[in-house]
């Protein structure tokens, strides 16, 4: 897939709020300072498209960005440490929740992973809600520009390991390095295939 145009659309605080659900979704959804902005501005092109912060936590809203003015790539809230109210954390997270549990033209969601970190608890945790609500993800592993090879395959190694305790089957995953473009021709491929399969199902 070649990305001809990408321009935001709108911030949505709900699901209610969101674009009428006419075009297929792709969600990216990880934990707080992970590099999702980074990867969003990676994949489309757009280097300023998805604003990044050093702050953790800047996601607060469903945002559309609508891609050659066929589907959407939608930025959710991230999980995990923000530093604000514990109240305005929970509000996310059944924004978030509901969004990815009755959003009807969601084809996929992207669920980023810090290779530089041991498997965190709470992805997962998201993970396997996500099986067991039987929604269509995929891994998309992130900064691995920041690790050797062997250190690289020991992270992905790690992540497997603990996933296979619960899990069949692995999901598909992908690495990828935003500064190193690294992974960005695949997802891309991910997407288009999984549009064609969802425009023949619909």
């Amino acid at each position: 897939m070649i990305i001809h145009s990408a321009s935001f659309i709108k911030s949505s605080p709900s699901i209610i709020d969101c674009p009428a659900p006419v075009k297929p979704e792709f969600g990216f959804i990880g934990r707080s300072n992970v590099g999702k902005s980074s990867l969003i501005n990676m994949i489309t092109g757009w280097t300023r498209l998805a604003k990044t912060s050093v702050q953790p936590g800047k996601t607060r809203t469903i945002n559309h960005f609508f891609v050659n003015d066929s589907w959407y790539l939608v930025d959710l809230p991230g999980y995990g440490y923000a530093k604000v109210p514990v109240k305005l954390r929970e509000k996310w997270v059944r924004a978030t929740e509901e969004y990815i549990l009755k959003r009807e033209n969601l084809v996929s969601l992207f669920v980023l992973l810090d290779t530089r970190h041991k498997p965190q608890r709470s992805d997962l945790e998201f993970m396997e809600f996500l099986g067991l609500n039987s929604i269509p993800f995929a891994r998309v592993f992130t900064k691995s520009d920041k690790l050797s090879l062997i250190s690289l395959e020991e992270s992905v190694n790690k992540y497997n390991t603990e996933m296979l305790k619960n899990w069949d089957s692995l999901p598909v995953s992908f690495i990828t390095s935003a500064v190193k473009g690294n992974g960005r021709n695949e997802i891309l491929n991910y997407i288009e295939e999984s549009i064609n399969n969802f425009s023949n199902a619909t």
